[in-house]
């Protein structure tokens, strides 16, 4: 399991060799938005079910769950911006869109 920016893979209990992820590099520290909305809806006057920021350039934007999917777009449109954390209130966790990983804080 490979740790790295405050994020490690989570353990798969279903998997004998555990994944790993090679985009960890990639995780920046942001702070939480002072507003937490997606940039993208707002833009748009759409909107969200959840939100999740890139951790490369701290961009809010909603989840797979939500009608545009702008998390989702997001890592799709700038090369290198593969993983995102939840931003909801008592989440924990994060996502790499490249190599569909869980991730969780590295403590």
């Amino acid at each position: 399991m490979s740790a790295h920016g405050g994020w490690t893979v989570a353990t798969d209990p279903g998997l004998v060799v555990q994944r790993t992820c090679e985009h960890l590099d990639q995780a920046g520290e942001f702070p939480l938005p002072a507003v937490r909305e997606c940039e993208d809806c707002r833009a748009a006057g759409t909107g969200w079910v959840h939100l999740r920021q890139c951790l490369v350039c701290g961009h809010v934007a909603c989840c797979d769950s939500s009608p545009k999917r702008h998390a989702y777009a997001h890592a799709q449109a700038h090369g290198g911006h593969d993983l995102a954390r939840s931003i909801e209130r008592g989440e924990e966790w994060a996502w790499c869109y490249a190599d569909d990983l869980f991730l969780r804080p590295a403590r």
